[in-house]
Order: structure tokens, then sequence, then C-alpha cells
């Protein structure tokens, strides 16, 4: 049987390292793959390689691009915003500007109110033509319904009536004009319809 005690070939055990907790000494410094305790500084191991480092900087110039896609976003929103203002404004002073012969028209025609009424029913009458050359210029031009077939889109049927000189369903009586025709039109004509004679419906 072989000798065993130390100096006879037998490896001599190993001194326990020295930890935080004993004897309030400093910890050791951590062996490869062994977690890192106390103040040590770190390894050559322990710094991010050239692919993180990488990384970390990609990161960060997107997030910066994206920072700046945002702020850019917002301000084309306010751009937008403030010129659709204008653009309304600017239209709003258009067509009142071109309102203004039809109010200087109507003062003139009221300053007339006591002279021979022949004079002052023909200054309403010129008023009246140049209010509808006015919608006109703006796209919505006075629609003269009267004979034309009943149009749902068109026309607003307020009563019906038999007439024995129109064909039924058509229009026998404006009451208010209609201005503008399809997707520009400010509104519908409101219209007496021709019934048929067996028709029960009336005004």
């Amino acid at each position: 049987m072989s000798d065993m005690r130390p100096g006879k070939g037998a490896p001599a055990p190993q001194e326990p390292r020295t930890r935080p907790d004993d004897l309030g000494g400093q910890p050791a410094r951590p062996q490869a793959g062994e977690a890192r305790e106390g103040p040590w500084p770190a390894q050559e191991g322990d710094r991010p390689g050239p692919a993180e480092t990488d990384a970390a900087t990609r990161i960060s110039e997107l997030e910066d691009r994206w920072r700046r896609a945002l702020a850019d976003l917002d301000n084309c929103r306010k751009r937008a915003a403030r010129a659709l203002e204008e653009e309304r404004g600017a239209a709003r002073a258009w067509t009142s500007a071109q309102s203004l012969p039809v109010l200087d028209n109507l003062e003139r025609a009221l300053e007339h109110a006591e002279a021979e009424p022949r004079v002052v029913i023909e200054g309403v009458v010129s008023v009246l033509e140049q209010a509808r050359e006015l919608i006109g210029r703006l796209g919505f031009p006075r629609q003269d319904d009267e004979g034309a077939v009943f149009d749902p889109f068109r026309h607003e049927a307020v009563s019906t009536v038999a007439d024995a000189d129109a064909a039924e369903g058509t229009v026998v009586r404006v009451l208010s004009p209609g201005y503008g025709e399809g997707e520009r039109q400010l509104r519908p004509a409101q219209v007496v319809v021709a019934k048929g004679p067996g028709d029960g419906a009336g005004p």
C-alpha cells in the first residue's frame, strides 16, 4: 500500500481563497468564468466586443433619427394647419369682396325708397341679377327646373298637384330655386310635382 502522507507524492491540499466574509479580508480576484464580487476592475474579457459596440451605436443612431422624424412630422402638421387656415381666410375675404357691390346697390336702392316706385323696383331687380351672377361665378348657378322631370337628387318635393297640362312626375312650380349641381350643390330646389289622376297625394 502506498503512503499518502504529505511529502510522499500526494498533492498538497489547496488553501481556501479569502472571501469577503472571511476574516474581513478583501475578496479574492475572480477566476476565469467566475462571477466578479467586490471592487475588482473589469477584466479584458468583460469589456464589450466590437459587435456589441457597433450594435449600441446603431441603436443610438436609430433612436436619434426616430426623434428627428417625429419632430419633422409635428412641424409638418403645424405648417399644414396654418396653410389651411390661411386658405380659408383668403376664400372668405375673396367672397366678401365679391359681395360688396351687391351691398352698395342695395344701399342705393334704399336711398331712393321715397322716389318713384318704378325706379326702386328697377334697382331691386338689378341687385337681384347681380347677386345671381355672383353665385354663378362662385360655382353655384341657379337652377331653373320648372317643367323638368322630378329628380330626388336635385329636387325636394314639397307637395303634389293634379295638372292636366303637365305630365306625371314633372315639376310644375318652383318654390325655392336650387343652386349648384352634382357634388357642388348648395341646396336642392323645393318644388311642386304633378301627380297622376289616381294618386291620392295632395298639397
